[in-house]
């Protein structure tokens, strides 16, 4: 296989991993625009969020972690509307689904693709540390300071078309990864009004399968694994208050995505290891009573070496809007 199809084929591949690595959602502890997880706030019981992502690819870093140009001629793009819903089990229990639907829309020298379907499916548990709104507007004392700490899991169940189904014929109809995998999850946010800070973490593994096509032809079989993931970023955000209490807020974040080398019948696969470093910056608007939040969001990739590897460089702009009941 040559060097150019493989990258096509991971690239293509590993496209879909943006699905769960979240920019922004609709909530936090208290509402607003801050959260870079689907969130309830903590009076929340329900909410309702749909989000649609642009995503455009310009060029990539190889195995070594230059960043290369695309060849002339090749427009490669991934749109996803991104159907979300939070449910509050408990006082300090809550839960979450997102369903994505992904349309490929690439030309690349000597193909011209255009496929959709629906990607791979996640579902997420939160357990939130604390039992009232720990976001202030003054800082009297010490406990004034505790943040909003959430520790959590998600399950992304392979419901996407894969090189390993019966659906994708070739790597531009791909829109999953074929794997389960299970996230462990902790998000941090504190918020200082009107500054907010969130650090969030997960560390994710991959259930091995077994294989026995490629793109609907035969192979012999094998059991194939990917390498343990892990997703770290960090935000500050400041909020504005509008007449009414409406709420205007800009966040800035810094994200860094990373898997290791998979496994082939039990030897490592270099070739789906990867990384990848990002910077978002994101504007929120809610209303005064924090059931309705417009957002939009602006992820850029670093186009320079040493910022990823064997990882396509993309900007994502992503328009969301979601509704809280209470």
């Amino acid at each position: 296989m040559s060097k150019r199809r493989t990258w096509v084929n991971n690239a293509l591949s590993i496209s879909a991993l943006l699905l769960s690595s979240s920019t922004v959602y609709a909530a936090s502890c208290c509402g607003g625009g801050n959260a870079t997880s689907l969130v309830l706030p903590k009076f929340g019981n329900q909410m309702i969020d749909v989000s649609f992502d642009i995503e455009d690819y310009d060029g990539y870093w190889n195995q070594e972690g230059d960043y290369t140009q695309d060849p002339a001629g090749s427009d490669l793009n991934q749109y996803r509307l991104n159907l979300g819903f939070a449910y509050r089990l408990a006082d300090n229990w809550q839960a979450s689904v997102t369903l994505p639907y992904v349309w490929n829309d690439n030309t690349y020298p000597g193909v011209v693709s255009k496929e959709n379907g629906v990607g791979d499916m996640s579902a997420s548990f939160w357990y939130e540390t604390f039992d009232q709104v720990t976001c202030v507007y003054q800082v009297n004392s010490i406990a004034d300071l505790r943040p909003a700490i959430y520790i959590g899991g998600t399950l992304t169940l392979p419901t996407g078309k894969s090189e390993y189904g019966d659906d994708a014929t070739n790597s531009f109809d791909i829109t999953g990864r074929g794997l389960y995998r299970f996230d462990a999850n902790v998000l941090i946010e504190k918020t200082v009004y009107p500054f907010t800070v969130t650090l969030q973490g997960s560390y994710g593994k991959y259930l091995e399968r077994d294989v026995n096509q490629e793109y609907g032809t035969p192979v012999e079989p094998y059991k194939k694994n990917l390498g343990d993931r892990t997703f770290l970023s960090a935000s500050l955000g400041y909020t504005y208050f509008l007449e009414e209490l409406d709420t205007l807020t800009f966040t800035a974040a810094l994200a860094d995505l990373r898997e290791g080398a998979g496994e082939i019948d039990g030897v490592s696969d270099p070739l789906t290891e990867f990384e990848k470093q990002s910077v978002a910056l994101t504007t929120a608007y809610a209303s005064s009573d924090l059931r309705w939040v417009f957002k939009g969001t602006y992820s850029h990739a670093f186009r320079e070496d040493g910022r990823g590897k064997n990882f396509p460089t993309t900007d994502i702009l992503t328009l969301g809007v979601s509704y809280a009941f209470y």
